[in-house]
Parts: structure tokens; sequence; C-alpha cells
């Protein structure tokens, strides 16, 4: 007969791992340190190999441990989801809730929001990452990923808030240097700074009131994954960059930068808030997309 997994010592493990000590991993968990350390010694002699480095000050993860750890988290957040699901207190938003966002958008936006919803919910704890890459919500272990970004597949589960608006900017002074912009095919003699975040960031479409569509392919002298830091570059008058308009409002309404061919428009991308694609959803998680669904549609 098949030995089943050591499921505790699983989650002990990555209450170790999350906290970097025996010692808190115990406390949080309302174990004895010597309990603790057992579990993890019985893993390890299970597996044949050494998961965390023990010195007197510090627990750190080997790279077996680094491979295996958000596994690890995986196996306990499911068990946690199966007792949310059953547990006749599943109505009660309480538990761990990890969230992914972008980080420009998420520091300007989610961050403020952060405090409220902590309040009125004192039983969850948020684990944020603020991260421009696109993150595996599945893979991660996110409960809510905030993207934005064109509409999500139908591997997830997303709630579009609202669409965001990208337009074309440089300030001032580059556009004094330069002959003015009449048509998008213009650009590519241009100097472009560009937010490579999106697969689409180095070909840009444009499409006129009267129904013209323009395709241009950007030769870009600085690259990024990260648009509010093409800001400086922008100031400086080294470029034109294509924008989210919540990035650069405040630049725009000093008169900083000035939008470039208004009158074509841009592709939408939207805000959206993409979820696991579990039949059950826990009440922190339900909690959570309510919450951000009353507060984040007027931000952008």
């Amino acid at each position: 007969m098949q030995n089943l997994p050591d499921l505790e010592a699983w989650a002990i493990f990555a209450r170790v791992a999350t906290t970097g000590s025996f010692a808190k991993a115990a406390e949080t968990l309302g174990m004895t340190q010597p309990t603790v350390s057992k579990a993890i010694i019985r893993l390890e002699r299970r597996l044949g190999t050494t998961l965390l480095y023990r010195t007197s000050r510090r627990v750190s993860l080997t790279p077996t441990g680094q491979l295996v750890m958000e596994r690890a988290k995986h196996i306990v957040r499911e068990g946690e989801l199966i007792e949310a699901e059953t547990s006749a207190h599943s109505r009660a938003p309480m538990g761990l809730l990890r969230i992914s966002a972008p980080m420009s958008f998420g520091l300007k936006y989610v961050a403020p929001l952060m405090p409220g919803f902590l309040a009125r919910y004192p039983d969850v704890n948020l684990d944020v990452c603020f991260d421009d890459a696109v993150v595996d919500v599945v893979g991660g272990g996110f409960d809510v990923a905030i993207r934005i970004a064109a509409p999500e597949d139908s591997s997830v589960r997303s709630r579009n808030l609202c669409a965001i608006r990208r337009m074309l900017v440089a300030s001032p002074t580059y556009l004094a240097r330069h002959e003015r912009i009449t048509h998008p095919r213009e650009i590519e003699s241009h100097t472009c700074l560009c937010y490579a975040s999106h697969s689409t960031s180095l070909s840009w479409r444009f499409q006129h009131a009267s129904g013209e569509e323009c395709s241009v392919t950007v030769d870009s002298r600085m690259r990024t994954n990260n648009a509010e830091s093409l800001i400086p570059a922008l100031l400086a008058g080294m470029g034109m960059a294509l924008q989210p308009e919540f990035v650069v409002a405040d630049a725009l309404a000093r008169g900083e930068l000035v939008e470039v061919l208004p009158e074509w428009k841009i592709a939408q991308i939207y805000l959206s808030l993409v979820t696991p694609p579990r039949v059950f959803r826990p009440a922190r998680v339900a909690a959570l997309l309510d919450y951000l669904s009353e507060s984040l549609p007027s931000a952008p």
C-alpha cells in the first residue's frame, strides 16, 4: 500500500519558508518549535534531500526548497479552500488573500484602498505583489490578479471594470525640435520610448474617426517593463511614447507633456480582475472583488 503524502509536514514547511524562522512558524501555527523542527526533518528524510539551511541566526531555502516552496503553499491554499467551501463559517471573509497588481497602477490606486479593506474585514490578511509581469494566477497561487490588458481568455475568470485609454505623448521641447506630425506613419522617423510589457509594444495600431487604420512598427531607443519609468525621459524631451492615460494625466494637466495625434485612437485595453477558474469562490475573494469593483472604476 502506497503511503499517503505527509500533508501536515508540507504545511509546516510552507509556513517556515514564508516566515523564515522555525520560531515564528511555530508561533503562528500554535505549535512548539521542536514539533515544527521534527516535521521538517521527517519531510526531508522522506524526500531524501535537504529543504532548509539552518544556522543559529536564520533559516533559508536550499535550491530544492526553492523549487518546491510555491507548490507547498499551493497545497496549503487548496486545503484552506476546501475547508472554506464546506465550513459553516464560509460566509464570513477570513484567511489569507494573495493579490497581484501592476506596479504603477497598484501603487497609485490599489495600495491606498488596502487599509479600508483590512478595516472592513479584520479576519482577512493580505499578501500583495506589485509587478508589471503577467503572472500565472493558478501556478503562482494568487487569488486575484489586477490586470491592464486586452480581454482575458476563457482559461481564467475575468471581470472587466472599465476601459483604459492609451495616448501618444511627447514633451513640448521634443515637439519643438521636430516637424509637426500629421499621420501615424510619420512616427517611424521619430525617437520612440516603449513600454514593453505587452507583446504588441513595438507595433502600434491607430484608427482615425474616418475609419482609416494604420499600423506602425516602432524602433525604440529605450524599452522598459514599467510605464511610469518612461516619464523622466519623456519630460527630458528624449522621444515620444504610447502611455496609459492614468500614467501621464498629471503631466498633461501641467503642460509638461502633450498628446500627439489626438484625432487618432489606439485600441483600448481594460482594467480587469482575474481569478482562478474555480467552481466555488471563498468569501474573502468575493469580498475583495466587490470591494475593488466599487472602488476602482473611477480611478483611471
